[in-house]
């Protein structure tokens, strides 16, 4: 049927008497949908008969989908990497509409066809929200409800499970690639797709009404800074003196709240990293897509069921530090690894990078304060504070305004402490200015006219500024809709 210099992704026929069919499956002479299946549904059938409809539908494709893997050879078909095995399993699966005798106009054939592969290979219903590349986050409130955010605006989709069965099998689908569980015994995961997208699954009892599945995409084209000044997120002089700390061996931290775009800032301020150095990632999910060639990824584990084998991020960050690393990057410090975190950038590993969630520059200090006192040392503010002062050089706040955009609010430097007090000067910042017609934030990007006092160090690591960058002006101004 296929080229016989393939390896055949059908199983050999069965000569042994066959199962009966599962009970409540179609008789063998297959599914026969109603009248209704013959013809698309008129604007005036009645919500039922729609109701109806539809679940002929899934009950069809179920019935397909089950009898496709019992024909198919797995094993056969891990093997192929050709780009034409979709195309034999697709000529499979017309073959199996033409068994079931299905009552299916041309467009309702065709859409079986694409969501039966979407089950096989992909995703299911998931997969047209995944090659979208204008959606930015996927929002699954049970199997009803999935809600997607488009230029910084969330909406209703049209996508929907056939129940929580249905989705708890694509959750299970994807934690289980990244070797994790999501059951009553772990009902919170966090997982990633194949191209780095993040996941967080929450399954009842917790989640009271259904599974909850929020995804958060990195597609395969990644933002770059040339993205982020077409986008007005940030100026050419805020990119060239981010790229000067990072050459220069900063400590830099970045701040921001949920859905600002801090994993996607640390993406590019780590492209700056010379490709010969030696770089550890340390991550919950790993998610970071560094584009260096020396790189050593590190993620956490989550307990066995048994409760045993937990490996923290904490636990990686002391680890790495027996590793050799010319640069550490942790992707979110969110717990007693900051002490950690803070301790090796005073101790020889300059050049480190991480975020953290925190709304404004000066929130930062604060949060920074009360995960160190989680590490279970009674240490003193001062003294905490005086770790942080000493440890990090650049703050880099991201945020995402009123309508949708994400702008970095402001490049401040930590210049020390003052009494008890530890101090720090904008050198950069966005400035609201108002809202536009559309309802979205606008404002312009200022450079506050302060020099920061490392300057030295940029210039004895070999990276020259036009010190007029500096100098207090307007950078640029959105432009109102």
């Amino acid at each position: 049927m296929f080229g016989s210099s393939k390896v055949s992704i059908l199983k050999a026929p069965k000569v042994d008497k066959p199962e009966a069919a599962p009970k409540g499956a179609p008789a063998a002479g297959g599914l026969k949908p109603p009248a209704t299946m013959k013809e698309p549904v008129s604007t005036g059938a009645s919500k039922s008969d729609m109701k109806d409809r539809s679940e002929e539908f899934y009950v069809l494709k179920a019935n397909i989908h089950r009898k496709l893997v019992e024909k198919l050879d797995l094993a056969a078909l891990s093997q192929r990497n050709d780009d034409d095995v979709k195309d034999e399993v697709k000529q499979v699966i017309v073959e199996l509409c033409e068994a079931e005798n299905a009552l299916l106009n041309f467009a309702e054939r065709q859409q079986l066809v694409t969501e039966i592969l979407a089950e096989t290979f992909g995703l299911g219903p998931l997969e047209a929200l995944l090659t979208d590349p204008h959606i930015s986050d996927i929002l699954i409130n049970g199997a009803k409800q999935v809600y997607v955010e488009r230029k910084g605006r969330l909406s209703m989709s049209n996508v929907k499970f056939k129940d929580d069965a249905h989705l708890m099998h694509v959750i299970d689908k994807i934690v289980s690639s990244v070797g994790r569980r999501c059951d009553e015994v772990s009902p919170m995961v966090d997982a990633r797709l194949k191209d780095g997208s993040r996941v967080n699954a929450v399954i009842p009892p917790l989640a009271i009404d259904g599974p909850s599945m929020s995804i958060r995409r990195f597609g395969a084209d990644p933002i770059t800074w040339e993205d982020y000044i077409n986008f007005n997120s940030v100026t050419p002089e805020m990119v060239e003196f981010l790229r000067a700390c990072v050459l220069s061996h900063l400590n830099i931290l970045i701040v921001g709240g949920t859905g600002s775009g801090k994993t996607t800032l640390l993406n590019n301020l780590s492209s700056f990293i010379p490709d010969d150095e030696r770089i550890v990632t340390i991550e919950d999910a790993a998610e970071l897509q560094l584009r260096q060639p020396h790189i050593v990824r590190l993620e956490s584990r989550p307990a066995n069921i048994e409760g045993k084998g937990r490996i923290a991020i904490r636990d990686l960050l002391i680890n790495s530090l027996r590793m050799r690393p010319d640069r550490i990057v942790v992707g979110e410090c969110r717990g007693p690894e900051t002490l950690d975190m803070l301790q090796a950038m005073n101790t020889g590993h300059d050049g480190s990078l991480t975020t953290i969630h925190a709304n404004s520059v000066r929130d930062a200090v604060q949060r920074v304060e009360t995960m160190v006192m989680m590490a279970g040392f009674d240490l003193p503010v001062k003294a905490i504070r005086q770790q942080f002062a000493s440890a990090i050089h650049l703050i880099v706040n991201a945020s995402r305004l009123t309508g949708g955009p994400r702008k970095i609010m402001c490049v401040a430097e930590v210049t020390g402490m003052e009494g008890e007090a530890v101090t720090i000067q904008e050198i950069f910042k966005f400035e609201q200015l108002g809202m536009d017609s559309t309802g979205k934030a606008y404002g312009q990007f200022l450079a506050t006219g302060i020099r920061p006092s490392f300057l030295d160090r940029l210039k004895y690591s070999g990276v020259e500024l036009d010190m007029s960058l500096f100098e207090r002006r307007v950078l640029a101004a959105d432009k109102l809709q």
